[in-house]
């Protein structure tokens, strides 16, 4: 397979256009069995022998070591991975980055994220974590900055005194829940790119919604699973997708995805019997039942 390609962000660096996501396997595993998860470890390494590049972790998945030791392994030299972490606690910024990279055996990141913006009681406070984070990027500790499962108001605030404007927003986004308000346009138009998690909702706990039969029609037209479709409307989006297996044949169906070429009319159909159905998979307490944004 050819390499994956590219996003490049606002700040010149460049994003793969499909990550590997550790968060939802290992928050399971951990209820299961705490300790040391060679189990991500072994996925790890062999998504990074099938061509992906892209590692997705955080401090509040409890799995920088695990991503550490896996990295280590690989044999892959350094400069060809890109890998995300994020702050669980705002009010340990700066310092925290020296924790993760411990963690992960690293001198630098590529993507550092605020894990989500309900961690300050107050914008102000969000604001004052953006300028540690910045001064994070400015030390060469990590290459782009960004946030996670931000809306508008909050990244508003960010803005308000930001001398580096976010590079990405991570958030859940699928047919489903394709985010009102305009929000992924507002991004766009404001330079900051999309990564999305959950992205394959509609095959996973929205199954059995209005998007069944399509998905399975286009999989079928090309040879592909539903997943590699689902994978691909996003991409044609210019959004990244973030997602996860623990089984190696679904991670090729993923890479799948990256090279697989929908029909305008396709993408367009997935888009538009989405919007008829409204399903949340994650954040439940958040949001009111039918809150699109």
């Amino acid at each position: 397979m050819a390499p994956i390609p590219s996003l490049k962000l606002n700040d010149g660096n460049s994003i793969p256009l499909l990550g590997f996501g550790t968060g939802t396997a290992q928050s399971k595993r951990r209820q299961e069995k705490p300790g040391f998860n060679q189990d991500l470890v072994d996925i790890l390494e062999i998504a990074i022998k099938q061509g992906i590049r892209h590692i997705d972790g955080a401090e509040g998945y409890a799995n920088e070591e695990e991503i550490g030791v896996a990295i280590k392994e690989s044999g892959i030299p350094r400069e060809e991975l890109f890998i995300t972490t994020k702050v669980r606690d705002i009010r340990t910024l700066p310092g925290a980055i020296d924790v993760s990279l411990e963690k992960l055996q690293l001198e630098y990141v590529d993507l550092y994220l605020i894990h989500s913006p309900y961690g300050a009681k107050e914008l102000s406070e969000l604001q004052t974590a953006w300028l540690a984070m910045e001064s994070i990027q400015k030390s060469g500790k990590a290459k782009s900055i960004g946030v996670s499962n931000h809306l508008q108001p909050h990244i508003e605030a960010i803005l308000e005194v930001a001398t580096i404007v976010p590079a990405v927003n991570q958030i859940e986004f699928h047919p489903y829940l394709q985010r009102g308000n305009n929000l992924v346009p507002w991004l766009k138009e404001h330079g900051i790119e999309v990564t999305s998690y959950n992205g394959l909702t509609p095959l996973r706990k929205g199954l059995g919604g209005p998007l069944d039969g399509p998905l399975k029609e286009i999989a079928k037209k090309y040879g592909v699973s539903e997943n590699a479709v689902l994978i691909q409307w996003q991409i044609h989006q210019g959004i990244v997708p973030i997602t996860t297996s623990s089984k190696p044949e679904r991670l090729a169906e993923y890479l799948q995805g990256v090279e697989l070429k929908l029909e305008p009319e396709e993408v367009e159909e997935i888009t538009r019997v989405g919007l008829t159905h409204h399903f949340r998979a994650s954040q439940l307490t958040r949001f009111e039942p039918d809150d699109r944004s």
